[in-house]
């Protein structure tokens, strides 16, 4: 039995090697630091308005925002180096006396004045901008400073006027074919409305997980994170897709999460528990230029699902 197990471990092993091989090595395709760079710039014009019906204020915020971002391509050589930045910038064009501020508007948070006259009221303008420094060999790249991360449980938010940023360290493997790997540590949140790095209130997140494509209509995930003295969060992932046709398809997608919640977090925010399941199934028939999707979701535990803030 243990030589079976050793021929099995050595099969794998020289699978994972071929794998490897069979992969194209980015680094050395790399065309250069200028060579290879974008930039874009977004203007978004965001208002919104929220009728208080029960007898309080109104709350009322508007905003144009100047989103610009630039990626440069890698240096040539057995490791490559480049640079990712961003500028952001938004003016207040109405947030009337009184009415600025709503919970859940957050385009400028209050108490954040940007005069003498205005210490506590919300900001006229905003400005903040980040970078990062990333290098890579073969198909690895590791990025340390200002991030807007995409993982299932680390999404920056981009729901508002300006968009929150991470500062922290990222790395991200697509070593194997079909395989992305992904680990990091950031210990600094900027919120969406603030100009500050540390001004989300968090101490350290670590992420940790990947995904890969078993076929070509099969795909999985995994991640989980730790949010220190706040929750532990596990993220899992389905996603197939059923050919029908040249021009219809129905797709099947899981997705579940799983949350721990540490207890003086708990006491802090005066949840109802420390944990929550949450899970969905969607179906999406496509045909054409259409689709139809019917989904269900479900959530458990003692508290709800906590989307992070």
């Amino acid at each position: 039995e243990n030589k079976m197990f050793k021929t099995r471990i050595s099969l794998i092993a020289l699978g994972l090697m071929a794998a490897t091989q069979a992969m194209a090595n980015d680094q050395a395709g790399a065309k250069g630091f200028i060579e290879d760079s974008s930039a874009n710039i977004l203007l978004r014009n965001a208002y919104i308005s929220r009728d208080k019906k029960h007898g309080t204020q109104d709350q009322m915020e508007w905003g144009q925002a100047f989103i610009g971002k630039f990626s440069s391509g890698f240096t040539q050589g057995t490791v490559g180096v480049g640079v990712d930045a961003f500028g952001l910038y938004a003016v207040r064009l109405d947030g009337g006396k009184g009415h600025n501020g709503g919970a859940g508007i957050d385009f400028f948070k209050p108490g954040n004045g940007d005069t003498k006259e205005n210490p506590t009221g919300s900001p006229h303008n905003l400005a903040r901008g980040g970078a990062a420094v990333k290098f890579r060999i073969s198909n690895t790249v590791l990025k340390y400073g200002d991030q807007m991360p995409e993982l299932p449980v680390l999404q920056y938010d981009d729901s508002r006027l300006l968009p929150e940023s991470f500062t922290g360290t990222l790395v991200t493997s697509n070593e194997i074919d079909g395989l992305e790997l992904n680990a990091g540590r950031f210990t600094q949140e900027a919120r969406k409305s603030m100009e500050h790095r540390d001004s989300g209130g968090l101490k350290a997140i670590n992420v940790f997980g990947g995904s890969y494509k078993f076929t070509d209509n099969l795909s999985a995930s995994l991640y989980t994170s730790d949010n220190e003295d706040v929750m532990k969060k596990h993220y899992l992932g389905v996603n197939y897709v059923h050919p029908i046709s040249s021009e219809r398809s129905l797709t099947l997608d899981l997705n579940a999460y799983k949350t721990d919640i540490d207890k003086q977090f708990v006491d802090k925010a005066g949840l109802t528990g420390d944990s929550n399941t949450i899970w969905s199934l969607a179906a999406t028939y496509a045909f054409g230029a259409h689709s139809i999707t019917l989904a269900h979701q479900r959530s458990t535990g003692s508290t709800g699902y906590n989307y992070g803030g």
